[in-house]
């Protein structure tokens, strides 16, 4: 049985990741299509195992490459939902005048705002994110997003409001973690 969080840990990761870094790199580089993209989340599965968000031990060969493939897979869907979004503000900023053009200061600030603001809607209901999109980012009115999703406009402010709530939960969790690290310092 190989342990992660326990006494054992050092011998157990070392040996987990001598014997699955070389294979999960080569299928994350056959689903990417890029090395270095591929190099970097293997590295990041290992740390997600390391800091603790692993089932604990792993009773098999198997099942520790279950456990590695799954954690790759949702690190490979971040990776490609921030490329869209990234792909997204590149379109937009394309159709700025040059001397409007925003600059690299607060292209990142936007861009990390789009991060957050796309990882909250990606927890969300699909029905919720739609009508917080459609409400808030294309400004339609209740009825409109009403009749876009079909549902009432009475549940269209109820999507809108677990949106915007999701929005300060994640706000409260971020300002918490930038405590935590401004103390750790």
């Amino acid at each position: 049985m190989m342990k992660i969080g326990d006494g054992a840990c050092a011998t157990s990761v070392e040996t987990l990741y001598h014997d699955n870094h070389l294979w999960l790199q080569g299928w994350l580089r056959r689903r990417l299509g890029n090395a270095a993209d591929a190099a970097d989340l293997a590295h990041d599965t290992f740390v997600r195992l390391i800091s603790g968000s692993s089932p604990g031990h792993f009773n098999t060969s198997a099942e520790a490459r279950g456990y590695l493939r799954t954690t790759a897979k949702n690190l490979c869907i971040n990776l490609w939902r921030r490329q869209e979004i990234e792909r997204a503000w590149l379109e937009t900023l394309a159709s700025y005048p040059d001397q409007a053009y925003p600059s690299a200061e607060r292209q990142a600030v936007v861009l990390e705002a789009l991060h957050e603001i796309g990882t909250m809607l990606y927890a969300l209901p699909p029905k919720a994110s739609r009508a917080f999109l459609l409400a808030v980012a294309c400004q339609a009115t209740d009825d409109q997003v009403a009749a876009e999703l079909g549902v009432s406009s009475r549940m269209v402010r109820k999507y809108v409001a677990q949106a915007m709530l999701g929005c300060l939960k994640l706000r409260a969790r971020q300002t918490v973690a930038e405590l935590r690290q401004e103390h750790e310092i």
